[in-house]
């Protein structure tokens, strides 16, 4: 872990705008890997960081590629929902750790050809499980996503990026875990939230932004903001609530758009300039200090958006918490 590194992404989320990258199992699959790549674990995507860490890391060059800031490891299912369906939740902390390497490995390449300094974003995914509907125990899902972050933690994660979620016991569940986990190693890395709002207006269980922000923000995060679930358009109110009342940084990675259902499957219709204009409206009106992509969003949409927004100053928010 290096502390300069850490000290420098959080200099640059106080000061200018930090593009992450976009989606990751899209890319993983156009590679066609096999199902002994998966060790017969079909769709478990973290099963190649260990047997095809070339694949993995052709995703993140590309990324880079294209002047992304930082990219996330592939370990969004390293967690005990999720590959506890593959019978395999033992591995947690071995898959997290290599999906961490393999991405510390190409950001330190990037950082030494470019001069410019790249991150790596652990990524910590919602699982399977709801606890809050009683589908698996509150203290081992937190217990899980402990071995999750120590696992990244050892494999050079920069920050520590809670997303995709859709339960905000499960969201404690995984924020916790994170900070146990640096309390574990003695790390000071950033813990960023993102939680994935539906069409609804609502998270999947019913809670709203305002809830979500109640919530989480006394966790001790760094950064909250949405990812997933929908397009830019449909999160522009709860960004602007965010950007109103979080005292945090806040965020925003949408898919590229609703998805669309054609014949060879869901498509996602938002182009790369369309997701660049919302990125470079969302951080001058609402301030945001990280933005990138989710679902449908490929290499050519980002270099799109970085084009746009890397020049940007967000303008500095004045934040009126609301009582809980």
């Amino acid at each position: 872990m290096s502390a300069a590194r850490i000290d420098a992404l959080r200099e640059a989320f106080a000061t200018r705008v930090v593009v992450a990258d976009g989606a990751m199992g899209t890319m993983l699959q156009e590679q066609d890997p096999t199902l002994e790549d998966f060790e017969n674990l079909e769709g478990c995507n973290e099963i190649l960081n260990v047997t095809r860490p070339d694949i993995v890391r052709s995703v993140h060059e590309a990324y880079f590629a294209v002047g992304v800031d930082c990219v996330e490891t592939n370990t969004f299912g390293a967690n005990l929902a999720a590959l506890g369906e593959y019978d395999i939740p033992e591995r947690v902390f071995e898959l997290s750790e290599s999906g961490a390497r393999i991405a510390r490995e190409v950001a330190d390449e990037f950082t030494a050809s470019t001069g410019r300094q790249r991150w790596v974003l652990g990524s910590m995914g919602p699982g399977t499980k709801l606890p809050t509907l009683g589908h698996a125990p509150y203290v081992k899902l937190r217990d899980a996503y402990q071995r999750n972050a120590e696992g990244m933690i050892a494999g050079g994660a920069d920050a520590l990026l809670v997303e995709t979620t859709q339960d905000l016991l499960q969201t404690k569940a995984a924020i916790l875990g994170a900070r146990r986990a640096l309390d574990a190693t003695g790390a000071d890395l950033p813990v960023i939230c993102s939680v994935t709002v539906e069409t609804t207006g609502t998270m999947l269980l019913g809670s709203e932004i305002g809830a979500a922000l109640t919530a989480l923000e006394p966790l001790g995060i760094d950064m909250i903001g949405l990812n997933c679930a929908t397009g830019p358009a449909e999160m522009n109110e709860h960004l602007r609530y965010l950007a109103r009342h979080a005292r945090t940084r806040v965020s925003a990675m949408p898919n590229a758009g609703l998805p669309v259902l054609g014949k060879n499957g869901a498509h996602y219709p938002l182009s790369p300039a369309e997701l660049a204009d919302a990125h470079e409206t969302f951080v001058r009106d609402y301030g945001l200090s990280l933005v990138g992509g989710c679902c449908g969003t490929t290499p050519e949409h980002l270099r799109q958006v970085v084009e746009r927004v890397s020049g940007l100053t967000p303008p500095a928010r004045d934040p009126r918490p609301e009582p809980g």
